[in-house]
């Protein structure tokens, strides 16, 4: 609840409907950033299992994750900028996704 004052100096009582929510674009971000770091820990794991040996099929699956990793900053982004949103998703989106984009140019700096 909150409190104004009207035209006569007395606090008057109410409340606040907003039509804000919280954008699908972001969420979407989010899940994709969520799921590419999963996708990439899983990856390392598996080679660092296999002796440091990475098989093929992890590679391809590091570069899809490094696709969804950039369409999940795109989304992100592109929810952060419509207006009367919450802003969490978006935000987390975009973290998710520019750590995930960091750890995979990471791991080709180390291998190089």
């Amino acid at each position: 609840m909150f409190y104004t004052e009207n035209h006569k100096g007395k606090k008057k009582e109410g409340y606040i409907f907003t039509v804000r929510k919280h954008p699908e674009k972001g969420i979407m971000s989010t899940v994709l950033g969520i799921l590419s770091l999963l996708t990439v820990g899983a990856a390392v794991y598996l080679a660092y299992r296999n002796g440091g040996e990475a098989q093929p099929q992890y590679g391809a699956a590091v570069f899809l994750v490094t696709l969804f990793s950039l369409a999940g900053l795109i989304l992100g982004i592109l929810s952060r900028i419509e207006k009367d949103n919450y802003y969490l998703f978006p935000h987390l989106g975009i973290g998710l996704n520019i750590l995930c984009l960091a750890l995979i140019s990471f791991i080709l700096y180390a291998g190089v």
